[in-house]
């Protein structure tokens, strides 16, 4: 038995999860509704404020299927009831961002500054010029956006310079020596 997908999730006070024909899963919460599409061939029972989720078969698929299910669902219950984020940070001389509106621009070593509006359902907080916080409901859409903005510019081996996750590691190479 998988051990996530044998885990019953609990319903906070305040969601209402729905599921639908095919298993169609809508959670409403304080923060707003989600909804996804999940695998028809997983059996989901709602009773007494719990979810649990079942398969039909020890089949490889299904053992798959089983765990990704009770996770997806899981993520959609904490979304719309704390919400999720993610922490960048600039290192570099002269790299910052700034918000403007809801757009962010960073300025990252290019000739010109780079714009991300954000998408809806993100918004981002910049507390510090060197640090940038993607804030919102769907986990995978804010993991989405903090990799396009970490893309613009990923931190290079030598001095460490570029966008990383807070915490992230950046492990440094030794640059050339003169014989």
């Amino acid at each position: 038995m998988s051990r996530i997908g044998k885990l019953p999730i609990s319903i906070p006070s305040g969601v209402t999860i729905t599921v639908g024909d095919d298993n169609a899963v809508t959670v409403k919460g304080p923060k707003g509704e989600l909804s996804e599409k999940l695998s028809p061939e997983m059996e989901l029972t709602v009773e007494d404020g719990v979810l649990t989720v079942k398969r039909p078969s020890d089949d490889k698929r299904h053992r798959a299927l089983h765990g990704l299910t009770r996770t997806l669902i899981n993520n959609m219950v904490v979304g719309v009831t704390n919400g999720f984020s993610k922490k960048l940070e600039i290192v570099g001389v002269g790299y910052r961002a700034q918000m403007q509106g809801t757009t962010l621009i960073v300025n990252v070593g290019y000739s010109h500054p780079v714009e991300f509006p954000a998408p809806e359902g993100i918004s981002f907080e910049v507390p510090a010029p060197n640090q940038i916080i993607i804030k919102g409901i769907d986990k995978q859409q804010v993991g989405q956006v903090a990799a396009d903005i970490r893309v613009t510019r990923k931190p290079e081996p030598y001095k460490g310079k570029g966008i990383r996750y807070e915490g992230e590691f950046v492990r440094h190479k030794e640059g050339k020596t003169a014989k």
